[in-house]
């Protein structure tokens, strides 16, 4: 089956708010995430806001006519955001590194693609496409350490995590993409 991707940068996605809280779902409200329906609904609220940042980035994934995956992106503000989890991608990698690697870089919000999609490479073509035009290379984004399957991809992927929860903990990650020219500096686990 013939996949499209389609790149949108602006409130132009929108049109497709319903088919993007369905992939979300179908993604996320199982394990090992298991969220529940209304974050689904709390991300497409989001998306109205988000679509506007500076810097937006999307990517859709259409096979048989439907969306099959989709990514989002945009440029890190400064000052760096105390929302959501970015006060632990901060106290992981500190002030200095925080500023330096993540602000003004592409950061990749949500990677999602229907179970059916999954092993088909089209995750890789997500990620690859909404991260491909990052300002000098910088792409960075968070996951979470309850996924080992989703770390696995970003590794295979060729990006490199930049901040190490303890053994068995838990929280988010910081990985920073294959051309983030800060790669070689992110501290190896212990």
């Amino acid at each position: 089956m013939t996949t499209g991707l389609h790149v949108f940068r602006g409130p132009e996605l929108l049109a497709h708010a319903d088919a993007l809280r369905a992939v979300y779902v179908d993604a996320f409200c199982a394990p090992p995430w298991s969220e529940d329906e209304q974050r689904a609904t709390d991300f497409v609220h989001r998306l109205r806001a988000n679509v506007r940042r500076p810097g937006f980035t999307a990517v859709t994934a259409v096979q048989g006519g439907e969306i099959a995956g989709f990514a989002t992106a945009w440029t890190t503000p400064a000052p760096f955001p105390t929302d959501r989890c970015y006060p632990e991608a901060a106290a992981g990698l500190g002030p200095d590194h925080t500023a330096a690697w993540l602000i003004g870089a592409r950061e990749t919000d949500e990677l999602a693609v229907r179970p059916a999609a999954r092993g088909t490479g089209l995750a890789a073509r997500l990620l690859e496409a909404v991260t491909a035009d990052a300002p000098g290379g910088r792409s960075w984004l968070l996951t979470s350490v309850r996924s080992s399957r989703a770390m696995s991809f970003y590794r295979r992927q060729g990006w490199t995590q930049a901040t190490h929860p303890s053994p068995g903990g838990r929280g988010v990650v910081v990985f920073l993409g294959p051309r983030h020219p800060a790669r070689s500096l992110a501290p190896r686990p212990l």
